[in-house]
């Protein structure tokens, strides 16, 4: 990738974490200028940016802001920065509750700010190839979707494991995959979810199962794992159409097949994974293109990532009833 009729921005980074570090790396590479201000470990991240000892010196220095921080501040942290005037990418989620969401996208469009929730699952390979299949009719009309997601308990920060504050296994794992069943299928109107939580060992497990129903008449399900320490992360989906059917398994050699009901190869590999490619830069390199109107940044918007917190948030709710819910408008 080159960085010759790239301008160089300089992106305020909120926060010190696992994420924000990986982004600040990522500007770096693309050649931006990153100051960083986070509450407590920014001098971690020393080597990478410089540091900021407030917030409101970010927002004052910065020609975009980016925020990796605990989801319940990304409402306040994201409001501060859209009347400073700024143009924000901000992690996933994009909002601790719909009504906060939809805030941020209104606020936003008010101020003529672009707006990014850090959706990075639609920049993975493997995502972006099943979109174009799906797109393209390659399997027909969508009409079962299975996505999975598992990994360990996020015990590196106690924020993880605080439903209050995260969202919990919904908000914080499955809301990849809700956004991507909405992406492929279109918008939905019944959610019901289930949850089992099991904190009798080391660390806690917890197992989370989502259920869309779409106005297309397709049916997504949804299956998260927050499992023991040694636990590796693993994805999958297996997409079924009326003429065929694209499967994933991150963890098999082979790990995209595409089985057609028509006159194509059902054995080829979609795509070609490339140890060079890294969604993540993809994701801020498309964000920040000098053209407001870049297609490529359009790949993500505002709106959906309200759209998966919505989501999220009906999920959370057919947990306390029990039943499904239909996702508030």
């Amino acid at each position: 990738m080159t960085n010759a009729a790239r301008p160089v921005l300089r992106v305020g980074v909120v926060g010190a974490g696992v994420m924000a570090r990986i982004h600040a790396e990522n500007l770096v590479r693309l050649g931006h200028r990153v100051l960083i201000h986070a509450q407590a470990g920014a001098e971690t991240l020393a080597g990478l940016a410089e540091m900021r000892a407030s917030y409101d010196e970010l927002l004052a220095e910065s020609d975009w802001i980016l925020i990796a921080t605990p989801t319940d501040t990304h409402h306040e942290l994201a409001m501060q920065a859209i009347a400073a005037g700024r143009d924000l990418i901000v992690e996933k989620p994009l909002a601790r509750t719909y009504a906060q969401a939809v805030e941020l996208v209104a606020a936003a469009a008010s101020a003529g700010r672009r707006l990014y929730p850090a959706h990075v699952v639609r920049f993975f390979p493997e995502y972006a190839a099943l979109h174009g299949a799906v797109t393209e009719g390659a399997i027909g009309t969508p009409a079962v979707l299975r996505f999975t997601r598992s990994g360990s308990f996020p015990i590196r920060a106690p924020w993880f494991g605080d439903p209050v504050r995260s969202g919990g296994i919904v908000f914080d794992q499955l809301i990849h995959d809700l956004d991507i069943a909405r992406w492929l299928a279109g918008e939905v109107d019944q959610v019901t979810a289930i949850v089992r939580h099991d904190d009798s060992g080391p660390a806690p497990v917890q197992a989370a199962h989502v259920t869309l129903r779409h106005r297309s008449g397709a049916i997504s399900l949804a299956s998260g794992v927050w499992g023991a320490q040694h636990v590796g992360f693993t994805t999958s989906f297996s997409v079924a159409g009326t003429g065929g059917l694209l499967e994933h398994e991150s963890a098999r050699e082979q790990p995209m097949i595409m089985q057609l009901d028509h006159d194509q190869p059902a054995d080829g590999l979609l795509p070609s994974r490339s140890a060079a490619a890294d969604p993540y830069l993809d994701e801020l390199a498309a964000f920040l293109q000098p053209d407001r109107d870049s297609p490529p940044a359009r790949i993500v918007t505002a709106a959906d990532g309200a759209e998966a917190v919505r989501l999220a948030e009906a999920a959370l709710a057919s947990l306390r009833s029990g039943q499904p819910v239909e996702p508030a408008r």
